[in-house]
């Protein structure tokens, strides 16, 4: 069976997505930036470490994030390094280890959420009724698989 080509309303869908996934990005991380916050991707990290009661398994936590292991490897030792998180030996696997979040990096996602809650507001919310918001919502979740 031949593949199908997409229609111009699917390849323009296609850069579209991808040019608002990088202006809203761009935009999100001047602003913690600006207010003096590391990058995104540190509150990515610590926000789903905050979520897992006991640590995570660097492997468990990279399918949380879908970054590439060589990222994620680099990223938690700046983490390890800046007291934001801390690594244990696993106890189940003695050659393993988990990764969890400290006081520290507690501390430093509640300092983060009022500066990127603000910018989800005006990088996103300022440009989309609650109706677009929702549809938009629901038009993503068929591409990622979410369920609600």
């Amino acid at each position: 069976m031949p593949e199908r080509q997409p229609s111009d309303a699917v390849i323009r869908a296609w850069a579209r997505l991808i040019r608002a996934q990088q202006a809203v990005l761009a935009a999100v991380e001047s602003d913690l930036k600006t207010a003096g916050c590391p990058p995104l991707a540190w509150y990515d990290v610590l926000l789903e470490l905050s979520r897992a009661e006991a640590g995570l398994r660097p492997f468990a936590l990279e399918q949380e994030l879908l970054l590439a292991q060589y990222n994620l490897s680099r990223l938690l030792d700046r983490l390890e390094h800046a007291g934001y998180v801390e690594r244990r030996t696993c106890p189940e696997d003695g050659r393993g280890q988990i990764v969890a979040i400290t006081a520290s990096g507690r501390a430093l996602v509640k300092r983060m959420w009022p500066t990127y809650r603000s910018a989800i507001a005006r990088h996103v919310g300022a440009k989309l009724s609650e109706d677009d918001a929702t549809r938009l919502a629901a038009l993503l979740g068929k591409l990622t698989g979410a369920k609600s």
